[in-house]
């Protein structure tokens, strides 16, 4: 399968793939706004379309409703063109999507310790994976199963633990100057 993801990517896209609460929709539009590109954060473009919350949709119909219709979103994106797009956290658990990502743009992860991942989303309720008696233990088992997934669809990552966006964003936009050559 490797062989058929592209390696160039698109000079004007840059998608942000990782964990909840790694920091994609965050870094996702302070990037954008660097680079006076647009913003789309794919759970929130899912909602809009479906006119229904996430939880409500997995709550309804189930996760694999949900990754399905989390495929079409992204399928429906084949056209963008300078924009930053943040993903939610599960798309890289469905093979399909792999080659979609990389087809859109620059592929970039954004990875945190699960201790630190917990830590930014213990509060949420909005998080149907989370809803378990044991959430913590449930993101570390979940980051270690999506590791490799992240890895083989990403062309570059970022460890934010510890780091504040500003520096997210930085070590983000050094990698794209030197891959797409910008000044």
């Amino acid at each position: 399968m490797p062989d058929e993801l592209p390696t160039a990517p698109p000079r004007d896209n840059i998608i942000l793939i990782g964990f909840m609460g790694s920091g994609k929709s965050t870094v996702g539009r302070m990037l954008a706004k660097r680079l006076r590109f647009h913003f789309l954060d794919t759970d929130r473009l899912l909602e809009e379309r479906s006119r229904m919350a996430i939880k409500v949709m997995f709550a309804r119909y189930g996760e694999p409703y949900f990754r399905e219709r989390e495929t079409a979103t992204l399928e429906s994106l084949s056209g963008l063109r300078r924009h930053v797009l943040a993903t939610g956290g599960g798309i890289v658990t469905q093979p399909c999507n792999v080659p979609l990502l990389r087809g859109l743009g620059w592929v970039v992860q954004l990875t945190a310790d699960p201790a630190e991942l917990y830590a930014r989303v213990a509060k949420s309720t909005s998080r149907p994976l989370l809803q378990t008696e044991n959430p913590k233990e449930r993101i570390e088992a979940m980051v270690e199963e999506r590791r490799p997934l992240y890895a083989a669809a990403a062309h570059f990552t970022v460890n934010s633990t510890g780091l504040a966006r500003e520096q997210v964003v930085e070590l983000i936009l050094e990698e794209a100057r030197a891959v797409f050559g910008w000044e």
